[in-house]
């Protein structure tokens, strides 16, 4: 299903390990530049539903896409949230970009491994290696409970180095 919540999971347990050095706004922005495509298909029921897009040379091309727009996106969501109070909030090129890759390549191995429509190695293979290595319910388990572990992890992790640089404790 496009948008899937699902996928901000291993998202999240990402941010709790890199912390400043991965934007999980770009990263959320990459999953759902990611369904455009599956959405516009079950809008118009033109296509394959997990086509292109759930592709390696596909995600590739929307990892560009979701970086170059994800960058500004984010820096307006950060204004908007006030979460940018001082205008010294800014997410680094490098960040963008590998913030989008992860979450576009985390989401062609997430929809890989549940998808029977998904060929990932398209137009080189039609095969897809990674179907059913999970079940379904322990795909969903995986990504539900690394997104509590991540949560969990972040916010100690900020909590003490809060508390070690003596500033107040803040969600950024």
């Amino acid at each position: 299903m496009p948008f899937t919540a699902l996928h901000i999971g291993p998202g999240v347990a990402i941010k709790a390990v890199l912390q400043g050095s991965f934007s999980l706004m770009v990263f959320g922005w990459a999953q759902i530049v990611m369904d455009l495509q599956p959405l516009f298909v079950l809008i118009t029921g033109a296509g394959k539903l997990h086509g292109f897009s759930h592709t390696w040379i596909g995600a590739s091309l929307l990892t560009v896409v979701s970086a170059l727009t994800g960058k500004y996106l984010s820096g307006m969501g950060l204004h908007i949230l006030n979460m940018d109070q001082r205008g010294t909030t800014r997410i680094a090129w490098w960040v963008t970009v590998l913030s989008a890759a992860i979450g576009c390549y985390s989401h062609i191995i997430l929809d890989s491994i549940m998808h029977i429509d998904m060929a990932p190695y398209y137009p080189f293979s039609r095969g897809n290696h990674l179907l059913g290595l999970l079940s379904v319910p322990m795909l969903h388990k995986f990504c539900v409970y690394s997104g509590l572990v991540g949560a969990a992890v972040y916010f100690t992790v900020r909590y003490i180095e809060c508390k070690r640089h003596r500033h107040p404790f803040t969600l950024i």
